[in-house]
Formats: C-alpha cells, structure tokens, sequence
C-alpha cells in the first residue's frame, strides 16, 4: 500500500496537470459560430467573418482557420481627431488596464480588438476577448479598461483612482 502511495505521488509530480485535462479539439469556424450564435442567434456574416450587435456596438469576428488566427473587433471612432493626449491616453491604457484587448487604429478609425491564435482559443477566451473588446468600447474617454483587471506598474491605476475620488468628492458635496 504503501509503495501505491509513493508510485502515485511520483506519477503525479511528473504529470503536467493540464495533460489529464486536455481535449485534442481545436477551436474552428463551426464552432466559434456556435458560440457567436449564444450571444447574438442569428449573426451576420458568414462562418470566418461575423458581424455581430451587442447592445448597439457593432462586433466583427474574423478568422482564417489556414493562418491560425481569430480577431474580435469594434470601431470606436474616427481616427482624425484623436489629440494627442488622448493617444497618449490609450498607450497607457495599453500597458496596464486593458488586458488582452487593445486599442488600435486602421483605416481611418480606432478600433477596440482582441487577437488571439484560433486553434488554441477556448470558450472561456473567446467570451472574455468579446467582453473586453466591447467594455473597451463603452469605456473609451473615460476608464480606458477592458474591465478586467489593472496591472500595476502603470499609470491607469492612479488615473482610474484619480476618477474615483472625482466621483466620490461630487457625491459626498450632494
């Protein structure tokens, strides 16, 4: 029994934990459509380039299974007028509080996306990159934060605080 124990702690030492996990499944068009199909039940588009709504922000999902990557995006807006403080703005962001998502610009506008390989993309990834594409979105002028989480070492934590305690000041002179 006793050298059960040992062989057993052995084998798990040596073990990988997500090798007893694993699924040899890879993420596809068919099955990334199932899943855009549980946020929005009749998508736009064509399985490899979806367009999506989510509460009046457009989403665009765009793979090619051939080069192994998938793309959620989301455009923000015009790109002409962004200052330069607000640029400067969102390479902070970038560093710290939006997580996986980021800001971009390409043809003429800013865009929220998230990039990730397909193949490996889980469900739970793939529902976490639409989230933080699309609160990048909704908090563009404001938090600059895919929601998640702040990485310290940044700038957007003190900026996020900074907004807190605005906030907090106006509703405490109420």
């Amino acid at each position: 029994m006793k050298q059960l124990f040992i062989n057993l702690f052995l084998i798990l030492t040596f073990i990988n934990p997500h090798m007893l996990f694993a699924s040899d499944a890879k993420m596809n068009n068919d099955h990334l459509h199932q899943l855009i199909s549980r946020i929005d039940a009749k998508p736009g588009g064509q399985k490899g380039y979806w367009k999506i709504q989510y509460k009046n922000i457009p989403v665009y999902i765009i793979t090619s299974e051939k080069a192994n990557r998938m793309r959620i995006i989301s455009p923000i807006k015009s790109s002409e007028a962004l200052g330069k403080d607000n640029l400067y703005r969102m390479m902070q962001a970038n560093f710290d509080s939006t997580l996986d998502a980021r800001y971009s610009i390409a043809k003429g506008k800013l865009w929220s996306a998230f990039i990730h390989p397909l193949n490996e993309l889980t469900d739970e990834q793939f529902f976490s990159g639409l989230a933080q594409t699309i609160t990048l979105v909704n908090s563009y002028g404001d938090t600059y934060s895919s929601g998640a989480l702040v990485f310290s070492g940044g700038d957007s934590q003190d900026l996020n605080n900074k907004t807190f305690m605005e906030i907090l000041k106006k509703g405490l002179k109420i």
